[in-house]
């Protein structure tokens, strides 16, 4: 995918890796559970058209999930826009 290796080249998002602790917690809670975490997330925080605090909604540690959002460039709509290409001010769609 072009944009992974967009993001890669990136010396801000490619900084981003899991730790011990986060992978433990994946190990813990299984990759079903991290996978519903980040849909619970991106549909609270991001997607809707105008997120509470857009910009500083996704701490940058805490869950393995905030981690990856801020690596793959999710975290806020200016960075979604900006690296993903879709508009801010409007809900993302599922498919985004």
């Amino acid at each position: 995918m072009e944009i992974l290796a967009r993001l890669a080249k990136s010396k801000f998002r490619s900084r981003f890796k899991l730790r011990t602790k986060e992978l433990e917690y994946i190990k813990d809670k299984g990759l079903d559970i991290i996978h519903s975490h980040a849909c619970d997330f991106i549909r609270d925080r991001v997607a809707p058209a105008e997120p509470v605090n857009d910009g500083k909604q996704t701490p940058m540690r805490g869950h393995p999930v905030f981690i990856a959002q801020h690596a793959t460039a999710t975290c806020c709509r200016g960075c979604i826009e900006k690296w993903h290409k879709f508009p801010q001010h409007r809900e993302l769609t599922q498919a985004e």
